[in-house]
């Protein structure tokens, strides 16, 4: 290849994929890994195909002209699919904390913006060194920060709402579209449009993750001891004497015995897994990587073989006495992957 393709290549690509690997190196507990980073910059790219060909639509079913199209439809079309890999990630319990809401939305903006870039870059070969600048520091970075945004607000407010609720995202969508939407109102002074960029994003980050790692620590903290306490209760024998061995008594009339057992070995086992989880974050915020061994795997398979054996129902029946949460679900998925 050519230094005319390459330079222009580097410049436009680059600076959001360096943004990309200061984020990872920034998440002292290591919430997120290389690899599910990969998958979700290919779901960023994947879903920059299916943008290409829906705004390719909604521009001659619009009777708008392209400025109009690219200022006001295109941001919403565009953050709503990149929107959809987050919900889909936050429903499926990968995403806990803010911070890997943040590096899996700022990883889904990236590869969206590759490909976008890609496609310029073969459009419009003839296009001056000023015009990638603009791309790679202002463009590319402006699709990751977009997404970063609307994955920690819409963690955020699902947290806050303490429900799986889908009006919960829309306050970030709303806020990611009017972002890309000034964005784009400014390409006519595309060094302002960088340079907002540029003054923005990098501050917004630094409080993102300083109030994520302080929440991080502080679940860490509650969590272990009430966990601790827990555990320490079921294996003590002195159970039936507590609120939640009353609990379980009162379900004997609502399930058979031999369920009532496997909701007190599910029980057993969910919080003897998430102490383990804490742990292996503790350790890893301590610069240790702890792999997980095959006694946790195996406990891990009993759990969901009791998942299996006391169904839905059962599981709703527990969820007073369990730590349900997206932060605890997430653990969970982290212990088990």
């Amino acid at each position: 290849m050519s230094a005319d393709f390459l330079l222009p290549a580097a410049v436009g690509l680059l600076p959001v994929a360096a943004f990309l690997a200061a984020l990872l190196l920034l998440d002292s507990y290591k919430l997120v890994n290389l690899r599910a980073v990969v998958a979700t910059v290919a779901a960023g790219v994947a879903v920059a195909g299916i943008g290409y060909l829906v705004n390719g639509w909604a521009m001659g079913a619009l009777p708008i002209g392209v400025p109009s199209f690219v200022r006001y439809v295109s941001p919403l079309t565009e953050e709503l699919l990149k929107g959809l890999v987050i919900v889909a990630l936050i429903r499926a319990h990968r995403i806990g904390f803010l911070v890997d809401a943040a590096i899996f939305g700022f990883a889904v903006g990236t590869g969206f913006a590759m490909v976008e870039n890609l496609y310029y870059l073969r459009s419009f070969p003839e296009a001056g060194m000023g015009t990638w600048i603009v791309r790679g520091f202002g463009t590319a970075l402006m699709h990751g920060g977009a997404t970063a945004i609307f994955g920690v607000m819409g963690l955020a407010m699902l947290e806050r709402s303490r429900r799986a609720d889908f009006l919960a995202f829309l306050p970030g969508f709303a806020l990611a579209a009017v972002l890309h939407s000034g964005f784009n109102h400014l390409l006519m002074t595309p060094k302002l449009a960088t340079l907002a960029v540029l003054v923005v994003l990098p501050p917004l980050f630094v409080a993102v993750f300083h109030r994520s790692e302080k929440s991080v620590g502080d679940w860490l903290g509650k969590g272990f001891d009430a966990d601790t306490e827990m555990l320490e209760l079921i294996n003590s024998g002195r159970l039936s004497d507590s609120p939640v061995g009353r609990y379980l008594h009162e379900l004997k009339d609502r399930f058979r015995g031999p369920v009532v057992a496997d909701l007190l070995c599910y029980l057993r086992l969910h919080t003897e897994l998430a102490l383990r989880a804490k742990g292996i974050l503790m350790m890893r915020e301590a610069g240790f990587e702890v792999p997980v061994d095959e006694p946790t795997r195996e406990k891990f398979a009993e759990m969901r073989y009791l998942e299996r054996s006391i169904g839905r129902t059962g599981l709703l029946a527990l969820q007073p006495m369990l730590h349900m949460s997206h932060k605890d679900l997430w653990q969970l998925y982290m212990l088990g992957k």
